[in-house]
This record gives structure tokens, sequence and C-alpha cells, in this order.
């Protein structure tokens, strides 16, 4: 009888268990999204547009750390479409990626389903089209990931949170950049900035006098860094794509093209009226400048006059800052890391590459290179020929660890490493226009930053104790910036430039990160929907 009750006792146990980890499995988010043209104005000039179910800007996702994320894209143009989610690591899943480098693009009149986790991470992303020049013509929205329930903020809570999309826009049809592009003619300046998707002055955001606001900030334009700030008030910085951050108050803050910012603004005016919101371009030939208007509940009084281009902070290190200003702050994402609390600097550096951008004319027409390798997409994803043993399609270490003297040629460019390297990539620039570098896969670690070239002596100026850990760094004119990266995520990852007819012309790369054993806790195998195109064959 005893024997009967403790066993009954025990299948109780079990029972309860299972079904406790039934209820704690991470929640499923379904989105479906038809890819269309329509006609939008953004500027005042009608032209065509890719909307994401009829909206320009398309759909935000709202996630939080460790959902699982299915979104069901319809592609309804006449043109072949992929969507990347700029900051979403893909842990294990490189196939969800949505770049040409590691899946088939989505045929016109056909739909694909992308699936993914944004697993261990919190924070402000995005996305948008990859392909050719598309995103200029929007298809592009917000990705914001928030953090679980159980876990608390390093922060005081927000009454409100708002989304900002900052974006340059062109007056010029997609399909016809393109052209000029292949032909050789460089993109020219934006003919205007908006900020979620509408001219200036048009985007309103409400709040209530004395409450405390979160905002996120994403340029998620193709050629221009912004500087953002607000009227009147001031910013706390809190967030960094997906990294908070010492919070350090700015009156404005330099945004470049790729890189998201979450700030906190209290409403504190004891003037009830409304203030303007601006963005202006950095390092460009006029100023393009728009605004959106901060509007305190229940004020009549309009917002008169814009403030001009202020005190620009970067976003390079904070070892200085933090000796006079530290915070206590908690962890939020299921991993913690506050800034300054991963040991960076005491990691044995595996190896050093230097990559260094050059304007080339190849075959008579402008292309861009790193290390003399122009990149060009080839038929077939380099991350199906890898894993399907299709041979001839690309070479690993195709693209020299430094700079060599060599003219540029057109290749599909593969670097090759081990998982588990820690690696210094140095990013020099020789041109006098700024970069900006962004990695899928991985978030890495900005040691420093230099004019002229960069040595190994330029290490002593490294920043090897509290340094912010990002996707997207800028680098300065005929200068360098230097960052240390883990590559701890198995796969074959986009080293991008982020200003994006670079990347068009061949200012990119990709990082195939490796080892042998095939385990599905290192890399998830090929979903069941796989796409193949080129070489690569269903078998």
């Amino acid at each position: 009888m005893k024997q009967a009750s403790f066993l009954c006792f025990c299948l109780g146990i079990v029972c309860l268990l299972s079904g406790t980890w039934v209820q704690a499995e991470d929640p499923y988010r379904y989105f479906t999204w038809e890819v269309t043209y329509g006609t939008v104005s953004p500027l005042n000039k009608p032209q065509r547009g890719i909307l994401i179910n009829k909206q320009f800007p398309g759909p935000p996702i709202d996630a939080v750390t460790n959902d699982n994320i299915l979104v069901n894209v319809i592609n309804k143009l006449d043109v072949p479409f992929l969507i990347t989610w700029n900051g979403i690591k893909q842990r294990r899943t490189s196939w969800q990626d949505g770049v040409l480098g590691t899946q088939c693009p989505i045929p016109p009149n056909s739909n694909w389903t992308y699936k993914f986790q944004v697993k261990d991470q919190i924070g402000t992303y995005n996305y948008f089209p990859s392909i050719g020049m598309q995103r200029v013509a929007g298809g592009y929205g917000a990705f914001n990931v928030d953090q679980r329930s159980v876990i608390s903020k390093p922060y005081p809570e927000p009454f409100e949170e708002f989304t900002l999309l900052v974006s340059d826009w062109y007056n010029t049809d997609f399909k016809i950049l393109e052209k000029n592009l292949d032909k050789g003619t460089p993109l020219p300046l934006p003919d205007g900035l908006l900020i979620n998707g509408l001219p200036s002055g048009r985007a309103v955001f409400t709040g209530v006098k004395d409450k405390l606001y979160k905002f996120r900030i994403s340029n998620v334009g193709v050629a221009v860094a912004i500087n953002f700030r607000i009227q009147g008030h001031t910013m706390t910085l809190i967030e960094v794509e997906g990294a908070h951050t010492l919070q350090e108050v700015y009156e404005s803050l330099d945004v470049h093209v790729g890189q998201s910012v979450t700030v906190l603004v209290r409403l504190h005016s004891p003037l009830t009226k409304d203030y303007f919101i601006v963005a202006s371009s950095r390092f460009t030939k006029p100023i393009l400048t728009t605004t959106a208007i901060l509007k305190y509940a229940g004020s009549t009084t309009r917002a008169t006059k814009p403030l001009p281009v202020g005190p620009t902070y970067h976003l390079h290190w904070s070892m200085k800052q933090a000796r006079t200003m530290r915070l206590n702050l908690t962890a939020n994402a299921a991993r913690p890391n506050p800034q300054g609390s991963f040991h960076y600097g005491t990691i044995k550096v595996m190896r050093t590459i230097v990559l260094t951008n050059t304007a080339a004319k190849i075959n008579g027409k402008l292309r861009y290179a790193i290390n003399s390798i122009s990149y060009v997409d080839p038929p077939t994803p380099l991350k199906l020929a890898d894993w399907y043993n299709v041979h001839g399609v690309f070479k690993l270490n195709s693209v020299p660890d430094k700079p060599t003297n060599t003219a540029p040629v057109l290749a599909p460019g593969v670097l090759a490493f081990q998982l588990h390297d820690f690696v210094e990539i140095i990013l020099q620039n020789s041109e006098y226009t700024v970069q900006s570098y962004h990695m899928d896969g991985s978030s890495f670690y900005i040691a420093g930053y230099g004019n002229g070239p960069w040595t190994p002596a330029m290490r002593r100026r490294y920043n090897v104790a509290d340094t912010l850990p990002r996707h997207t760094v800028q680098v300065y004119p005929v200068s360098w910036t230097a960052i240390l990266v883990s590559l701890d995520n198995k796969g074959m990852w986009n080293l991008r430039s982020a200003i994006w007819s670079r990347r068009y012309l061949g200012q990119q790369l990709y990082m195939r990160v490796w080892n042998d054993e095939k385990s599905l806790f290192t890399e998830a195998d090929p979903p069941p929907n796989v796409l193949f195109c080129g070489l690569a064959k269903k078998a």
C-alpha cells in the first residue's frame, strides 16, 4: 500500500513537471506580411514604394527575450525579395538571416516563412529588404525586443515608449538608382530625411507633463549619419543595439547608418507646449534636416524654432567618463551583460585582420572593395554551397588578412574562422568619407579609434575595460576603428558596409564560422522549407 502511494506521488510529480515544462516553452509570435508596390509621397512627390501589408514603413515587431518569431512573407513584387533582421543575431540559424549569401531569394508571386528565436536578446532593432537597392523604396520597420517580465529593468520604468525610424529618402525609383550604380555613377546626396516615413513636422508624439518616456531611435537610411536631439530636453542613454550602457545624459547624439540607440526623456518643461524633435545629416553639404513634434498633452502652442546642430557626442568608449560616473546596473537579458561586466580585454587574440576599403574602377565602372576583393553574389548562396558540398562557388580566405597592392577583382569574398575564435579586426578607411560597418551574427567590442593608418602600437590606446558591444560601427575619414569579437555563433555571416550603395557595389564579405562537429547545439539543420537555387539542388 505504501509502495503504491509512493508510486502515485512520483507519477504526480512527473505530471506536474511535464505540465510545467510545456507551459515554460518560449512563446511564438506569428506574422503574415504581403509585400507589394504602392504609391507613396513622403517628400510630396508621388513615386513607387515598397509596402508591407499596405503600410509604409512596415508593421513593427514587438517581442520579448527568447520569443520565437514566424513571419510568412508573401512576395507580390515583380522581383525576388528577402528581408534581413538588422541586429538579430540568429543564434544557430544563419539560414534565416535574409541575405543572398545565406538563402535563395523569395521569387515573385510566392511566399516563404522565416522562423527564428530572439535568443538572449533585448533592445532596439529593425528590418529591411536586403536585395539590390530595394530598401530605398521602403519595406523597412521596427523590431523591438523587451525584457522578460521576471527580469527587473536597470533603469526607471517609463510611462510609455516611442519608436522613431529616421531614414534618408530619394525622389528616384530604386530600379533607376540600381541602373545608375551599375553604370558606375555614385549615389548622390539624398533628397531629404524622414521620421517614420513622414516629412518634416508630420510625425507627432504626445506625452504627459512630468512623465518619463522611452525613445527607441534607429537610423534606417542608406547614406547619411544623423544628429538627433529634442528641443528643450536632455536624453539619458540606456541602451545601444542590445547592450545596456552607463546612464549618462546627452543634449544630442550621432546615430550612424545602421545604428540604434534608446534613451529616456522626462517631459519636465514648465511650459505646456510643442517641442521639435530634430534629425539632421552629419558630414554633408548641404545639411539635411527633418523634424517631428513632441507634444505635451493639452498644449495649444506650436513649436517655434528648430534646434541647430548641437554639441555632438559619439559613442566611442566610456572609460574616461566612467572614472567620474559609475552606475550599478543589473542584468536584463537572459545572460547578465551590463556595460563593463564582460572582461573581453583579458582574452587572447587569436588572429588580427586589417580590412581596408577602397574605391576603384573594374571593367571601367565604379566598384568598392575590401582588401582588393569587390564582392559579387554567386547564383548559389554561400551557405547552401557550404552545407551541401557544392564545389566551385567560393574559396575560403579569398579575402586576405591584410590589404594588398593588387588591382581589385570581382569575387565572392569569404574569411574562414573556427568556432569560438577571438579576433581583432581593424577597419581601415582609406577614403575621405565616413564609413559604417555592420556584422551579422555577433556583437563586437569597439576597442579604439584613430587617425591615419593603424599600427600595432595603437593597441596602447585601446579601451579594454568597458567599451560598448554593438553590431554597427562608424569609421571616420582616413582613420581606423578596431573591434574585438568572439565568434561563438556558427554559420555564414555578412560583414558589410551599412552605406547601401557601397555594399551594392562590392564593399562586403562573408565570415564562415565553423567547426567539424555536427551538433544541433551549435547549428540548426537547414529548415524544412529551405529554398534551392543555382547549383544547390533538393536531394
